[in-house]
């Protein structure tokens, strides 16, 4: 399934990217809020029980992440401390410099159309640096969402 590519706002400061997913919205629920399904196409995921946790992807390269919301199964958002340009991130997640991604999942007859949009860049040490950084990442990182919904087809 071919799925257009991550999409840049400059003047809102947000990435955005929608994708349709061979799966159920059930299924893909359960691959974009439960660790040990994030773990298989995203960042090594850690999540406790208050909502706060960590992604940490080869290398060791390690950003703390924050449940901020849930509206099961149709949207979650995470808030992140993953500054590009700032270099090693904080421990914990830091509001004055992090951004929030938001997924949405709607059904449609081929299986789900997930959305992601991430804002908050204005914070960020080099917004503009950050957003194709960013935007870079969604390409990969959803694509390996895809593949592995693919993989089990």
């Amino acid at each position: 399934m071919d799925n257009p590519a991550s999409v840049v706002d400059e003047a809102a400061f947000s990435v955005s990217r929608s994708i349709r997913i061979a799966a159920p919205v059930e299924k893909v629920w359960a691959a974009i809020t439960e660790p040990e399904h994030i773990s298989g196409w995203f960042g090594r995921t850690v999540i406790d029980e208050s909502g706060v946790g960590s992604m940490t992807w080869p290398g060791g390269y390690r950003v703390p992440l924050r449940v901020e919301s849930v509206d099961a199964p149709r949207s979650v958002s995470y808030r992140w401390t993953n500054d590009d340009a700032q270099g090693d991130p904080p421990a914990e997640v830091d509001p004055l410099r992090s951004t929030v991604f938001t997924f949405t999942l709607e059904a449609v007859p081929e299986g789900t159309l997930l959305t992601v949009v991430e804002t908050g860049f204005e914070s960020t040490s080099d917004p503009l640096k950050n957003l194709e950084f960013h935007r870079q990442g969604w390409n990969d990182e959803l694509d390996k969402l895809v593949a592995l919904f693919g993989a089990a087809a």
